[in-house]
């Protein structure tokens, strides 16, 4: 057997089958059949499959626990009932030219900090990495383990390109990586950050292209407008709107080929950049099956898909909210598709407000609902609630588990500086229907 470190339980469910099969808090997991435990990625792949033993270290001792009886009972016990420390990350070492995490200035939550490039993060998480820092160690047990999809950062398949935006000289070409792992069947969904003037226009349509001749194992590809907040110190030229609409041109020109060819489209352009060209939100069926939402890609079609089947009379329970005041908010791109259910609700007696938070803190080019901070809604909102408001915070402005703002605030902060009841609601249609009828 490999040497393995092995990785070590912070938490076990004590009801749980895996702590009456003699896990405890504590233990550190070695092995299981004899495969190293380096991650949780291990445990998922080696510790679904009805596995016999594995061994534990306690207390300086080593010790095999049965597994057999337990998978009988339930399969993927392991990642289920037993909380892991998490894996040290791998970090970039890119200076990406429009890098969002060297724009922050102090003083915001920890995590956000970290620029992580690992290909573990984007398997489980679906985090992009440029592929600068991965292995041939790391390749392999991709390969081997079928982790799978990845997701990349692109953003240009010409390499002298790409090493202008990724600033860094020693990058290898990308799409021998990409070659690489279509070969050995790893499917891909890539994103390209267009910064006007290095990789728009004829650059942009020839990584669209070269992309597409790994198809179907490029999935996806995602076209995102470079975002600009007033910390970044590198002057670079911003999206306008004639920018914008050339580059939904291009992309609309090759997703109509690939429509006709496949049945499906290929490249997709961010909600922030249809907004910015001006376009129309296309309907839902548009996106397909939405590979890149957690992108920015589709989420508006899917909340008006979502408004659209909603019938408020009949999904509404009927209750009397007459003298109960609530009011929500979003980002200014996400505002006008907000406001429009809101006044749905109002017309079906829900006493509801919705209002449009510009970002001060990042600057007012950044327009996105997910990077507002606390202390920017409690400036917009200050001035608009009483005593008897709730405030329903979009789960996508929180840091998942933590409920804080980006910059640090908590909703417990939030309550006490506007003197409101506070609740976080799914950031969907559903969600704000949920929590009424639930009130």
């Amino acid at each position: 057997m490999r040497c393995s470190k092995g990785l070590k339980i912070e938490t076990i469910y004590h009801s749980s089958n895996a702590y009456k099969a003699g896990f405890k808090d504590g233990d550190i997991l070695l092995s299981i059949d004899g495969n190293p435990i380096r991650d949780i990625i291990d445990i998922l792949y080696y510790g679904n499959d009805n596995p016999k033993t594995a061994l534990i270290k306690r207390d300086g001792q080593t010790f095999e626990i049965d597994l057999s009886y337990l998978y009988g009972l339930d399969k993927g016990v392991i990642s289920k009932d037993i909380v892991f420390k998490h894996f040290k990350i791998k970090t970039c070492t890119n200076r990406c030219i429009f890098c969002f995490v060297s724009q922050l200035p102090k003083g915001l939550r920890k995590s956000l900090y970290i620029r992580d490039e690992d290909y573990r993060m984007s398997f489980l998480y679906g985090n992009y990495i440029t592929l600068t820092n991965i292995t041939k160690a790391d390749k392999e047990r991709i390969k081997a383990q079928k982790l799978s999809p990845l997701y990349i950062s692109v953003h240009a398949t010409d390499n002298d390109v790409r090493k202008i935006l990724l600033g860094n000289k020693e990058a290898a070409p990308v799409l021998d990586e990409i070659a690489w792992f279509a070969k050995n069947k790893i499917r891909m969904h890539c994103q390209i950050v267009v910064c006007p003037g290095i990789n728009d226009s004829i650059v942009l349509e020839k990584t669209i292209k070269d992309l597409y001749r790994y198809y179907p194992y490029v999935m996806s590809v995602a076209v995102v407008p470079l975002g600009i907040t007033r910390y970044l110190k590198r002057k670079l030229r911003p999206f306008d709107k004639s920018i914008a609409v050339d580059t939904v041109k291009i992309i609309e020109r090759l997703n109509n080929r690939f429509r006709k060819k496949h049945g499906e489209g290929f490249v997709y352009p961010a909600d922030e950049l249809l907004i910015k060209a001006d376009y129309l939100i296309p309907e839902i069926e548009y996106y397909d099956d939405l590979h890149q939402i957690e992108n920015g890609v589709g989420m508006i079609a899917l909340f008006d898909s979502q408004t659209k089947k909603i019938k408020l009379k009949n999904a509404l329970l009927h209750k009397n909210m007459a003298n109960q005041k609530i009011i929500t908010f979003s980002g200014a791109s996400f505002y006008p598709f907000l406001k429009k259910f809101i006044i749905r609700l109002q017309e079906n007696g829900i006493n509801i407000d919705a209002y449009e938070v510009k970002n001060s803190f990042f600057g007012e080019s950044v327009t996105v609902t997910g990077l507002l901070t606390g202390r920017d809604v409690i400036k917009t909102l200050s001035d608009k609630v009483t005593e008897d408001t709730t405030l329903l915070i979009p789960d996508v402005c929180l840091k998942e588990g933590d409920n804080i703002f980006l910059d640090d605030l908590s909703i417990t902060d939030m309550e006490e500086l506007l003197h409101v009841k506070v609740d976080i609601i799914d950031s969907t249609a559903m969600g704000i229907i949920e929590w009424i009828n639930n009130h």
